[in-house]
């Protein structure tokens, strides 16, 4: 429950500081950082929806191994997709890595009720944390964009949300 209430004023707090950031003229962050099976991502936030604490969802039967099965996210029933095992790095969590996992739904707009499981929220970002932008591995999935390195030289790599929601590799779920 304590989980719950923090995402919540996570994302009240966030969305304060966008739209005071809008009103002053600020430039906004345009992704949302996560974490995923070791890995750092950049998720748009305009494809992306609401945060929620890891609950449990309904196994289906036959399905992929990185498809954990359908969640009651506000009364949707949504699909939930491990994203490290989605793209083939993850590896399968006991019930503590879950616990301290979250859901992020797809936006609504995007017409695929589904909620991908990150490891880690890290906040927002903008384009001034970056100090370069790689392009996409040739051999990359089609929802994969470029690759943005921080001053530190950490790699994200972008996610394009809209790409993944009408893939063929995201779509197809069953085993």
């Amino acid at each position: 429950m304590a989980n719950r209430e923090a995402l919540k004023e996570l994302q009240s707090r966030l969305a304060g500081r966008l739209q005071a950031a809008r009103n002053e003229g600020v430039s906004v962050a345009a992704w949302l950082a996560v974490q995923s099976g070791g890995r750092d991502y950049l998720l748009p936030l305009s494809q992306a929806g609401e945060i929620f604490p890891w609950m449990g969802v309904q196994p289906v039967p036959y399905t992929q191994p990185w498809f954990l099965g359908i969640a009651n996210l506000r009364g949707t029933l949504s699909g939930v997709v491990d994203l490290a095992l989605l793209l083939g790095h993850g590896e399968q969590r006991n019930e503590q890595a879950l616990a301290e996992a979250s859901l992020l739904a797809l936006n609504p707009l995007l017409d695929v009720n589904a909620a991908l499981l990150v490891d880690r929220l890290l906040g927002l970002r903008g384009s001034e944390a970056f100090v370069s932008v790689e392009p996409a591995a040739v051999e990359s999935g089609s929802f994969l964009g470029a690759v943005h390195v921080d001053q530190a030289g950490r790699r994200w790599q972008e996610l394009q949300l809209s790409r993944l929601a009408q893939a063929p590799q995201f779509l197809n779920i069953r085993a």
